[in-house]
């Protein structure tokens, strides 16, 4: 049996009354899932700036607690590669929904654990090791997550829809983001610096327990898409053959995902949690000043995502990925510029347009990316494509422009570095090739 192509349409023998419930129940449960999950692995990087890096990393030089709490934070995607493999395999192989409830009781169980761990005050440095440790669980479950939620939106769309469900999920990490920067605002506001530092810092970590819902929801609810169902007698035919070998095989496919990818998640990080960074220590702004204008650029992000979806099924889905990619390359040599201004309003400006470009990639990227492999190695092709591309932009991201600014003195550094990350996704978009039918827009 021929593998089917992604131009295939996911419920054609379906009620159209099954097909729609069936949609709405995948919608819920993949946006809760992306939530509670970038809620888990991002408020590392608020606390990693804010409490672990005196508590885990103490040091006479602030600027070394900051980067090994930072490199720890990295840590945590160089495990997203590994979860791609894991959960790729299992997603191709087993259904994209027993590998996504895998991914999320790991990050469950993870978090929970970061939230009771002891300091170096109490266990010396076996606190440090077990944090990372922890880290590395989170990020193997980020890199199985993310490939399961997108995938099972996206193959449960309608032909001419398949961006904007891929993008809908995205928006999990909108209010992952949000409800971890008001969980530590709050937290920060109700409590002295000294009780947040010993005990505060914890609470948004134990708020975790919230994924155990969701998980059953997701396995009582949710099933997996007639499009994989329909390529699993191809599966079966190949059960010898690993999806991530065939994969790494022939990489080409997966190299041009990585790139591509890359300045979506370095700009987004370099926002979401270098520039709290450099506004708290280098600029001596209030944390909590910083803490609001991310989160308000958040909004930025969900509408960039959802329009850039949208605009991406009418027009072509590369055309606005293009598009988000040229501002993001741009815009960074004006964010840092307003950020140095210490002016609320014009802090929110900059990281809201550097977030709105984001979500022009995030909204078309997943189907982008989908439309690349087969349904049989696509858990596999687009989850380690994504993840690589973490590794190197996201998790490095923060490292890299503290340890830029250290370097130069200037925030011009960062500047240049998110703009070649540009230029690189943007050949890589145009290097790629798509099936003509993969998706109802144009895709030049």
């Amino acid at each position: 049996m021929a593998t089917p192509t992604s131009s295939e349409p996911t419920t054609a023998t379906e009620p159209q009354g099954r097909q729609r419930t069936r949609g709405r129940r995948v919608l819920v449960a993949t946006i809760a899932a992306q939530s509670i999950e970038y809620y888990d692995f991002l408020i590392y990087g608020t606390a990693a700036t804010l409490a672990l890096n005196s508590q885990f990393f103490p040091s006479v030089d602030p600027v070394v607690g900051v980067l090994a709490a930072f490199a720890t934070f990295a840590v945590g995607f160089a495990g997203r590669p590994l979860g791609a493999a894991i959960f790729g395999h299992l997603g191709d192989k087993h259904g994209r929904k027993p590998a996504l409830l895998g991914a999320i009781m790991l990050m469950a169980v993870s978090t929970l654990l970061i939230g009771l761990l002891p300091t170096y005050a109490v266990i010396g440095v076996a606190a440090p090791v077990l944090l990372t440790l922890m880290r590395v669980l989170q990020g193997i479950s980020v890199g199985g997550q993310w490939g399961g939620a997108t995938l099972l939106a996206l193959e449960n769309a309608p032909p001419n829809r398949r961006a904007l469900y891929g993008a809908i999920p995205q928006l999990g990490v909108v209010v992952g983001m949000v409800g971890g920067t008001l969980a530590f605002l709050f937290i920060s506001s109700v409590t002295t610096p000294e009780q947040f530092a010993a005990w505060g810092w914890r609470i948004p970590f134990l708020l975790t327990v919230l994924m155990f819902p969701v998980a059953f929801f997701l396995h009582r609810y949710v099933e997996d898409s007639q499009e994989f169902h329909r390529a699993e007698t191809a599966i079966e035919e190949r059960r010898a053959q690993s999806s991530v070998i065939r994969t790494l095989r022939a990489p080409k496919q997966m190299l041009l995902v990585v790139f591509g990818y890359l300045p979506a998640t370095i700009t987004f990080y370099v926002i979401a949690t270098g520039v709290i960074d450099y506004g708290t220590r280098e600029l001596d702004m209030p944390k909590s000043t910083m803490l609001t204008a991310v989160m308000l650029s958040m909004i930025a992000f969900g509408v960039g995502t959802v329009a850039g979806a949208w605009l991406a099924d009418l027009v072509g889905h590369r055309k606005v990925y293009g598009g988000g990619a040229a501002l993001a390359g741009v815009w960074m040599f004006a964010l840092f510029p307003l950020v140095e201004t210490r002016s609320f309003a014009l802090i929110v400006l900059a990281a809201s347009v550097g977030q709105l470009a984001v979500g022009l990639m995030f909204g078309p990227g997943t189907a982008i990316w989908a439309a690349m492999f087969p349904p049989d190695i696509r858990y596999a092709g687009v989850s380690l494509g994504t993840q690589f591309s973490n590794i190197i932009g996201g998790g490095l991201a923060p490292f890299t422009m503290v340890a830029l600014y250290a370097a130069t003195g200037t925030s011009l550094s960062t500047s240049v570095y998110v703009a070649v990350a540009a230029a690189l996704s943007l050949v890589a978009l145009m290097l790629i090739r798509l099936p003509q039918q993969a998706t109802t827009a144009r895709t030049s």
